[in-house]
């Protein structure tokens, strides 16, 4: 589920009604077997990695911008962006199962009085490795969709009518049946490979258990509005997994939630209703380790005082929960044995001993191109053997461990736009943020241990910092690939180590006795 543009969901607490209940749409179709262009790189598409699926020799990555593969350990990347299937839309979910590969796609947009909000565009499914896509609209309800027959009970449902703030979070499979965990729509199935889906009927706030035979009064709804004045925090859905064909873990902002009659009665875990409780209700990620049959659960505080940050894992079906890395806000898991990956905000967290120790690696560097991952933010990680992929805001990389936890070389993946000319340059992200992103200055030396000095300069060309001076670059140093083209960067930072306030600055590139190269950056906090 790992995307950038589930953090706007964060102030999704405060969402209105309006967000969820316009005019419905006027047809639903689906459109079958359609081949998407494909892109061939050495790179995936984008550099924000979302999610990693590993199946055999293959390697799906999901991407801020497209679906990437790979099936010869990294060498050869496919995209599927800018075609007619994929656009340029996000990939916010990913999930595979006996040969099929799913993906669900979003993008933000422009609401107007709302400001920027994410919405969903359907998902989409191959059964042949790529070759051929199906596209599925997302998933919407119709205007009188208002009520949801639970067992007796006739349950009254705000209807989800438009596709702002409803995408799909995750992906879960059952023998016949597929399920979306969407924030505004809750969690949907559909047992006809994506025609049509039904809403499933999860415990209110202040239930911690439902099944058919109890005398039910409550809304399907997350917020309140037309049809319902209640909030209900547990339709927030975010995180989907199944552990056989009949039990489900579904994560909410509320908590999560069990079944083990294929998704007909439930039973929900909250941080307050357990002797040994999860660390907060807001579940942005659940994995599952069948080495031991263990649930893990990226458990973020939601609205309690004595919630915390956490990884919080249960040995015993959810009966009793341990938690560790307390303060950390993760957003997934990989698995391989007893091993287990949690990527977050401050690194990508890897134990052996179910959390007692974790160790993080040191430093995501490619020794051959010089290429680093530039932040502590990491999305994604899988097992492929004895090789480790991760996911970060800022690219993917592979190590092939040849010792112990994180020992071996380093392959970073970066994605760039290519050079016009050998004395082409630019800078991005531009405009740039020094609090969130590093600046990254993309050029050619034109040669082998070329001298290469770069300065950024202010509006009047005064010297801002010297970022390196006299430094070899070029052809077998520091290159991205056979092109020789060289990424350096910038933190934002003068030379002083203070954070450069908002405005136009430039940077020279000067390399060996060629003519400097000029750009401009515009820095907006």
């Amino acid at each position: 589920m790992k995307l950038k543009i589930f953090l706007s969901l964060i102030i999704a607490f405060l969402i209105s009604e309006n967000s969820y209940s316009q005019f419905s749409p006027s047809s639903f179709y689906l459109s079958w077997n359609k081949s998407a262009r494909k892109e061939l790189s050495t790179a995936p598409a984008n550099n924000s990695i979302t999610d990693l699926v590993v199946v055999g020799d293959t390697v799906w990555a999901a991407t801020g911008q497209g679906l990437s593969m790979t099936t010869d350990g990294g060498n050869n990347w496919t995209n599927f962006t800018n075609n007619q299937i994929f656009g340029t839309e996000s990939i916010s979910a990913i999930g595979y199962y006996k040969g099929a590969l799913w993906v669900a796609t979003a993008h933000d947009t422009n609401t107007g009085a709302e400001g920027i909000l994410p919405k969903g565009s359907g998902l989409k499914f191959t059964v042949d490795g790529g070759k051929n896509w199906t596209s599925v609209p997302q998933p919407l309800d119709n205007l009188n969709d208002t009520i949801v027959t639970y067992g007796i009970n006739n349950l009254r449902s705000n209807p989800i009518t438009v596709a702002i703030n409803n995408l799909a979070y995750d992906i879960a499979f059952t023998p016949n049946t597929i399920w979306i965990a969407t924030f505004a729509g809750g969690l949907r199935k559909s047992t006809d490979m994506g025609k049509t889906w039904q809403r499933v009927v999860l415990p209110p706030d202040n239930l911690d258990s439902i099944k058919p035979s109890d005398t039910l009064d409550f809304c399907l709804q997350p917020v309140a509005g037309k049809v319902c004045s209640q909030d209900n925090l547990n339709y927030r859905v975010f995180s989907v997994i199944a552990t056989n064909d009949s039990t489900l873990y579904v994560g909410t902002a509320d908590g999560i939630n069990k079944s083990t009659d294929g998704g007909v009665s439930w039973t929900k875990f909250t941080h307050t209703n357990q002797s040994n409780p999860i660390s907060g209700n807001f579940i942005v990620a659940l994995g599952y380790n069948n080495f031991d049959n263990s649930i893990w659960a990226a458990s973020w505080r939601a609205e309690g005082t004595n919630e915390f940050y956490g990884v919080s894992y249960s040995v015993d079906g959810g009966a009793n929960w341990q938690t560790s890395l307390s303060g950390e806000k993760v957003h997934n898991f990989g698995f391989n044995n007893n091993q287990v990956i949690a990527p977050s905000d401050d690194g990508a967290f890897r134990t052996s001993d179910q959390g007692t120790n974790w160790i993080l690696p040191t430093n995501v560097k490619d020794p051959s191109s010089g290429l680093s991952i530039q932040t502590t933010i990491y999305y994604a990680a899988a097992f492929q053997g004895s090789t480790v992929w991760l996911g970060s805001d800022d690219g993917l990389a592979r190590i092939d461990e040849t010792g112990g936890m994180w020992q071996g070389n380093w392959k970073v993946y970066f994605a760039s736009q290519p050079l016009v000319s050998k004395s082409d340059s630019y800078a991005f992200p531009n405009p740039f943020n020094p609090n969130t992103d590093i600046l990254k200055i993309k050029y050619n030396p034109n040669g082998n241990n070329v001298p290469v000095t770069i300065r950024i300069l202010n509006f009047d060309m005064h010297i801002v910092r010297t970022i390196i001076q006299n430094a070899p670059r070029g052809v077998q140093v520091r290159t991205l690939d056979n092109s020789g083209d060289v990424i350096d960067y910038w933190d934002g930072k003068d030379e002083r180590g203070n954070v450069v306030p908002n405005g136009v600055y430039f940077y020279r590139v000067d390399a060996g006795s060629q003519n400097p190269v000029f750009g401009k950056i515009l820095v907006l906090h």
